[in-house]
């Protein structure tokens, strides 16, 4: 019997044997892999500054997203901001003992020794929610063999064990849900509520928590927008673990897996939707850099003085350079989680847009397209040869990416020349949709450039705050913003700054002027003779009020006479013009290209009794937890005094309600305005640029339009003046701002009278009190 226990003895000690080393062996490995012999291993301290990168947000003044910045479009959620019925559909689905295991749960710990003995690796699943989390926040890398493979899911024991003693089982579960990638630039639960269901977090119901959780399983394949009767099997799959492990009634599961998807998806692209151009204008200012001479081009000399200027000035410009975070380092509004709230209103911004495409696409756009048939080398105007047409085709071809494309490849300009006069399948814009069509890419570059842009901005007078900014019609399709990165010639729209002069020298809009010619001696020895437009009421004396109402030059001519033309870009260096004016006599027809933005800004002076208040367009800048890490408040000064800024405000009233934008009165579409309106129109030479600026006790809004290049253009006044390119879209978006009663705007405000104001603006009665006081007045005394 002793004999017979010996070998029975040896192979008990060597089982044990064999065990203990084994024991000792997974110990043995355990520690090195902890101490991170066998790879990288985070430290606790690591794993608790393992914030994922974080969306910047850009808010409106009234709550709304307009856009994110990101590389990963991912924005933070707290746990209580979580529905629970999304809580409950990830721990039934994915991990039903979560609150019970510490990180490591045995069960599935069997299965993947399981998967490795028999060689699958889907039958070693079951790993822990914690488990998960360490795989998203320490990415795996490939691995060539099972011991490799043992390794690595050894290591993600080890940090989900440090997980579940760093964090509590809430934030662990919190962790998961905003670092999962949900594929359709929808990383994190609250960017796929957002695309897939236009709802919150903390809003979504059972079958939409049910649907975000099956696509843990694999994103890929179960991808909404790809295969959505795949999607639809997967969330019932959910479901039904939500109803095994007592979330869910039977009842409630009968009911709800018969329900279709109901996706609600938003495709997140910056080219589209609200903002779109001031959005981007955003994103290019806070992250620009000190100006540097050598990044500009030779011509850009004066973009370089502005910017530097902006820099010195303007904290919003180079915001991220300028201002480091606790670390030191600079902040990143791709990854640091920014929320931006800027002084734009989502109502007025969307009716702004609205306006801008209505006039495009119902009016302007289509007596356009059937007034280019009219010409010899349509869309170019007749007074261009065909030799300058050519030239300005060679230049739209080297600005394309096709021509950046040929030309890397090798190709010469006239081998270039040649493919773009090959058809070719493409997909073009139209005010009907996109359209899919085949013609050369010439032929392309000719179509875009008959196509007209607008831009608008409007702001509160009193603040300075941008309240609307539209940069072009489709920021898709017609990239550049009009509205502070293109410069155009400003036409009549220039003359009030000239007028202004006059009120601040003893005139009133009641004055008496003589409409007959002037004439300027200039300083080559040369001449030059301001002419009307019209013949009316040439000869006789009119009012200066008049003279504005009807845009007559002859008497801006006069003014100028009186006075100078620097003193009239004195006033408007003060009133907030920056960009380039000559000082000549003629310089009062808006032959100086300025920016929307600086023409918004310098009307605004009008309306704030005389203050200028540069516009502005961010109210504060916080980081991700809601620390406040910069205000921004306008930038003011008083450009003229407040008698000046009333009187002329009555003589642009003069142009509402008795001269070139009367239409806003009576027009049938945009012309139910009664409220105090002060506003100028402004048609530059040849009519390639229409303008409109208006005031209004409340708001101050500007519309160019106008073609890309400005050899493209109405050939006659009738239909390129501001009066019809320009001024109906401010008809059009005014008329929606009275008509919401969310906007507290009423068209029963007016303009504030200043105190001690005596002067009669009833100019028929003064003309009638003048002419009894002094019946021998000539015209030789205007001179």
């Amino acid at each position: 019997m002793t004999e017979n226990k010996k070998p029975f003895r040896k192979y008990l000690i060597a089982f044990w044997s064999l065990y203990a080393l084994g024991v000792l062996g997974v110990v043995i490995l355990f520690t090195l892999i902890a101490k991170g012999d066998l790879g990288f291993m985070p430290t606790f301290e690591e794993l608790e500054n393992t914030e994922p990168a974080l969306a910047s947000e850009v808010y409106t003044h009234d709550g709304e997203v307009l856009r994110k910045f990101f590389k990963e479009n991912r924005t933070y959620v707290r746990y209580e901001d979580l529905s629970p019925n999304l809580v409950n559909a990830l721990v039934a689905t994915e991990d039903v003992r979560f609150y019970q295991h510490s990180g490591i749960d045995l069960r599935g710990l069997f299965r993947v020794a399981k998967g490795v003995l028999t060689g699958n690796d889907s039958a070693g699943g079951g790993s822990t929610i914690s488990q998960q989390v360490a795989k998203m926040l320490f990415p795996r890398e490939r691995y060539e063999n099972k011991i490799d493979f043992v390794i690595r899911k050894f290591r993600e024991w080890v940090i989900a064990v440090k997980l579940e003693r760093s964090f509590t089982k809430e934030e662990i579960l919190t962790m998961y849900l905003n670092k999962f990638d949900f594929l359709n630039l929808a990383v994190g639960v609250k960017s796929a509520a957002q695309i897939y269901f236009n709802t919150t977090p903390d809003s979504l119901n059972v079958d939409e928590s049910a649907t975000l959780v099956g696509m843990a399983k694999n994103p890929s394949l179960f991808n909404p927008v790809r295969r959505p009767e795949m999607v639809l099997g997967r969330r019932n799959v959910v479901l039904s673990q939500m109803t095994k492990y007592g979330y869910l009634t039977p009842a409630a599961y009968d009911t709800l897996k018969i329900k279709p998807l109901n996706l609600k998806y938003k495709k997140e692209d910056f080219k589209s939707g609200s903002g779109t151009y001031f959005t981007e204008y955003l994103r290019v200012i806070m992250t620009a850099s000190k100006p540097d001479r050598s990044n500009y081009a030779s011509w850009q000399g004066e973009k370089f003085k502005e910017d530097s200027i902006e820099w010195q000035t303007n904290p919003l410009y180079g915001w991220c350079s300028k201002n480091l975070k606790p670390d030191g380092t600079n902040y990143d509004i791709y990854n640091d989680g920014l929320k931006i709230y800027t002084t734009i209103d989502s109502r007025m911004q969307r009716y702004a847009e609205q306006s801008v495409v209505e006039h495009l696409s119902t009016d302007l756009q289509p007596t356009f397209f059937s007034k280019l048939k009219e010409l010899k080398h349509p869309p170019f105007s007749d007074d261009l040869s065909v030799s300058q047409i050519e030239g300005i085709l060679d230049r739209e071809i080297r600005k394309s990416e096709r021509y950046r494309v040929l030309h890397e490849r090798g190709l010469n300009f006239d081998e270039i020349k040649k493919e773009f006069n090959k058809p070719v399948e493409m997909n073009v814009f139209s005010w009907k949709g996109e359209v899919d069509t085949t013609m050369t890419p010439l032929d392309s570059i000719k179509y875009y450039l008959s196509y007209l842009r607008s831009s608008m901005m409007t702001m509160d007078v009193k603040t300075g705050a941008v309240r609307a900014y539209v940069g072009g019609p489709n920021y898709k399709y017609f990239m550049y913003d009009m509205v502070t990165g293109g410069k155009r010639q400003v036409g009549s729209t220039v003359k009030p700054f000239l007028y202004t002069l006059a009120m601040q020298n003893g005139y009133s809009p009641c004055t008496l002027v003589p409409n007959t010619e002037q004439t300027f001696y200039l300083p080559d020895g040369t001449t030059w003779t301001a002419k009307n437009s019209s013949s009316e009421r040439e000869g006789q004396m009119v009012t200066l009020k008049w003279g504005l109402a009807n845009s007559v030059n002859q008497i801006s001519a006069w003014i100028m006479k009186k006075f100078n033309p620097q003193s009239m870009k004195n006033v408007m260096r003060k009133m907030g013009i920056i960009s380039p004016i000559d000082a000549v006599p003629s310089m009062f027809l808006g032959t100086s290209d300025i920016s929307l933005y600086e023409m918004v800004g310098a009307f605004g002076t009008f309306g704030d009794h005389g203050v200028y208040t540069k516009p502005y367009f961010v109210d504060r800048i916080e980081d991700k937890d809601g620390n406040v890490l910069a205000r921004f408040t306008p930038q003011q000064h008083e450009a003229i005094d407040q008698k000046t800024a009333y009187l002329m405000l009555n003589l642009m009233e003069g142009v509402v309600n008795e001269g070139t934008s009367q239409r806003l009165r009576w027009h049938p579409v945009y012309g139910h305005l009664t409220a105090d309106i002060a506003g100028k129109t402004g048609t530059t030479q040849n009519q390639s640029d229409g303008w409109f600026i208006g005031i209004t006790p409340e708001l101050v809004t500007g519309v160019w339009t106008g073609a890309d290049l400005r050899s493209i253009h109405f050939k006659g006044i009738h239909f390129g003046q501001g009066a019809n390119m320009a001024l109906p879209i401010y008809g059009r978006f005014m008329n929606k701002v009275y008509a919401d009663s969310t906007l507290n705007l009423s068209q029963d405000t007016k303009f504030d009278r200043p105190p001690n104001f005596n002067i009669n603006l009833n100019c028929d009665e003064v003309n009638k009190q003048n002419s009894q006081k002094n019946k021998t007045t000539t015209q030789d005394d205007f001179f």
